[in-house]
């Protein structure tokens, strides 16, 4: 359950309370800002390796590469003040030429252009002056071969940097620290040949890497070079696959680019050489508030722009800006929202384990909303995040619990005995998840424990832009380590339905967040109904467990052999015979897993013996799979602990309607 100020929790008890229901809709997608891309230049420069930074009075400082038949010379660019009048077109060129790969990155008023040639020179001009002025070009140091495919650098905020560059199957780092360049160092992977990367520094450095394995198939991963934040300083991360193709399958990943304006977001080329062949720019961010290293992205979304040598991305102030050497776009970074709390007519919002939603009925009769997506009303769209406050009026003032938050798919207009309304249709992140095909293959713990259920839960919902968060957690979740595939076209439900399987645990979504909970039947209960909070109706059944017999068959790899392990509720078998379950999996390697496994079959079928409902004012810190206790005498119930799985919520304010509906099941 939400914790509430005591304020909001008396008044929700009170006879006396006066509902208060607040709305917004927020330019946002999964809980981060969408970035809606203006190009402001369109150029005919060609396409060709480039580099772009901003430094910190603002300016915009690009860098590129002409192809080999211009002898594959460097130029430069600075722009005072980037805006929609600025001009994009005038370059400075640097006397270098035969570059091969190029890199920018800023720190305050430093800027650093670093550039390999063809002779294995790493050479770097820089600027004290936001790229105002540039000294001469200096000697950093030689590549072994001449086999470069990526250049990246990034600064530290005290003004050390890093130097990443891919030679072959080689990735080096070289270090500038305290106003001296260190030895490079290669990294301690083995992989096929790479083709780009790009680096950010948190607390460590972050890079996207793109390239092929050991086995030829092209990747797309994900690796933090340590700095003493979340990986120890100078040791590597493991790489942590986003994408994935097979050699020989027509598809590779190059042009990586990376930046943080608030979450990480990554670009990246897709290039398919196959019939209707296509270099198509791609995308994804990683869920907020979640560490580089733990990898988690959203799945890649492409943007309608054919490039090969990728977007560069850069942020300051209140804008993020892509480019390449023909082309500049700038998209808004403050968050854009419409309140739309007056206008509420009704509500109706539904939580249960598979699925919910919301519908709101907004006045309309002057037609204020004739136009959304356009105007004042150009947030609210269809995509646009709904999010819903409830609360009630206290003596602080208009109170509301949040967290909760939809997506808007549809909307409609309705008219009738002079009532005019718009009608927002807005399913919560259970139709993303179901809608979410997989794109690639993956695999894990094929031959050693690389991740857990829990790990992989994170990683699926992740792809729909959800964060895995724990209320409660099984042992089970975090210590099995099943061998587990997703295949391209599965849907991202099923997937979680099959994870679910293997454990006790269950899941509930609220915004953008997905909780486990692990339903105990020793777990105390949260809330009392039917005393201090009334209950305006109950019903409360008992009936027979759907199960009360699970076989698992699983394979010992040891000993060679079967496992069979039975799981009883004898107390049900004594009086219904066995209602059975027969589950065959592999994964199931030991008689202990075996019997985790048949006990949650066993543990879901009680919970869902028991069913029932309370319909009830509302409580605006309830959340599924919370334990409450009931008292309701016309039943017969003195503090009777049921556990509540689903909630549907009316509002309708011109009825006096404020009320939950609650769902019950087992404790």
């Amino acid at each position: 359950m939400k914790q509430l100020s005591s304020t909001l929790s008396a008044e929700q008890k009170s006879a006396s309370r006066t509902p208060y229901v607040k709305l917004e809709a927020r330019a946002k997608i999964a809980g981060i800002i969408r970035l809606d891309w203006d190009r402001l230049y369109t150029g005919s420069e060609d396409d060709y390796f480039h580099g772009m930074t901003m430094p910190g009075d603002g300016s915009l400082v690009r860098a590129r590469i002409t192809p080999p038949g211009d002898a594959r010379k460097l130029y430069r660019q600075r722009v005072a003040s980037p805006g929609p009048s600025s001009d994009f077109s005038t370059w400075s060129y640097t006397g270098q030429y035969n570059c091969v790969v190029v890199a920018a990155a800023s720190q305050s008023a430093e800027v650093s252009i670093f550039w390999i040639n063809s002779s294995k020179a790493i050479r770097r001009i820089k600027s004290t002056d936001n790229g105002v002025t540039w000294g001469s070009p200096e000697l950093i140091d030689y590549t072994p071969t001449t086999s470069i495919k990526g250049l990246a650098v990034a600064y530290k905020p005290n003004g050390d940097l890093a130097i990443f560059f891919a030679d072959g199957s080689t990735l080096y780092v070289k270090k500038h620290v305290g106003g001296s360049w260190q030895s490079r160092s290669a990294w301690d992977k083995t992989t096929g040949n790479l083709s780009g990367m790009a680096v950010v520094y948190g607390t460590d450095w972050n890079l996207l890497i793109t390239g092929q394995d050991s086995d030829d198939n092209y990747k797309l991963w994900s690796l933090v070079y340590g700095d003493g934040g979340d990986v120890s300083a100078g040791t590597w991360s493991a790489l942590k696959e986003l994408v994935s193709a097979p050699s020989g399958g027509d598809f590779e990943y190059t042009s990586p680019f990376l930046d943080k304006p608030d979450v990480y977001r990554g670009f990246y080329v897709e290039k398919f050489t196959g019939s209707e062949s296509y270099t198509r720019l791609f995308w994804s961010h990683t869920v907020p508030d979640t560490d580089y290293t733990d990898s988690l992205w959203r799945e890649p979304v492409p943007l309608d722009l054919s490039i090969e040598y990728g977007l560069a991305i850069a942020h300051h102030g209140d804008y993020c800006w892509l480019a390449n050497p023909a082309g500049v776009w700038r998209a808004r970074l403050a968050e854009q929202s419409i309140e739309l709390t007056d206008d509420v007519m009704s509500v109706r919002q539904e939580a249960s384990p598979d699925g919910g939603g919301l519908t709101v009925e907004l006045r309309n009769d002057d037609g204020r909303y004739a136009s959304p997506g356009t105007g004042v009303l150009s947030v609210l769209n269809t995509g646009c995040q709904l999010e819903l406050g409830l609360g009630y009026i206290t003596s602080q003032g208009n109170e509301v619990s949040t967290g909760l938050a939809f997506w808007l798919e549809a909307y409609e207009y309705t008219s009738t005995g002079g009532r005019a309304c718009l009608v927002l249709h807005a399913p919560d992140g259970w139709c993303a998840i179901e809608r979410w095909r997989a794109r690639h293959q993956f695999r894990w713990n094929k031959d050693s424990d690389e991740m857990s259920v829990k790990d992989i839960l994170g990683f699926v919902l992740a792809r729909v832009g959800l964060k895995l968060e724990v209320k409660s957690a099984s042992s089970v979740i975090t210590s099995y380590y099943p061998d587990f595939a997703i295949h391209p076209g599965n849907r991202g439900d099923e997937i979680i339905r099959r994870l679910l399987s293997f454990v006790p645990d269950v899941l509930f979504l609220e915004g953008s967040v997905a909780y486990i909970v692990n339903p105990r039947s020793t777990d105390s209960s949260v809330y009392s109904y039917g005393q201090d909070h009334a209950v305006f109706e109950g019903s409360y059944r008992t009936g027979a467990w759907a199960l009360n017999r699970v076989q698992m068959e699983g394979y010992d790899p040891v000993g060679g052999e079967a496992i069979i392990v039975d799981s009883f509720e004898w107390d049900q078998i004594e009086r219904l015979h066995d209602r059975l379950v027969q589950v065959e999996d592999r994964n199931l390697d030991t008689v202990a897993r075996a019997e985790d496994r048949g006990g949650a079959y066993l543990r879901e079928a009680e919970i869902e013996s028991v069913g029932g409902m309370i319909r009830v004012p509302v409580n605006c810190g309830q959340q599924p799979y919370d334990v409450v206790d009931i008292t309701d005498t016309r039943a017969g119930l003195s503090s009777a602990k049921r556990r509540v799985v689903a909630i549907a919520l009316v509002y309708r304010p011109q009825r006096g309607e404020y009320e939950q509906r609650l769902l019950l099941g087992a404790v």
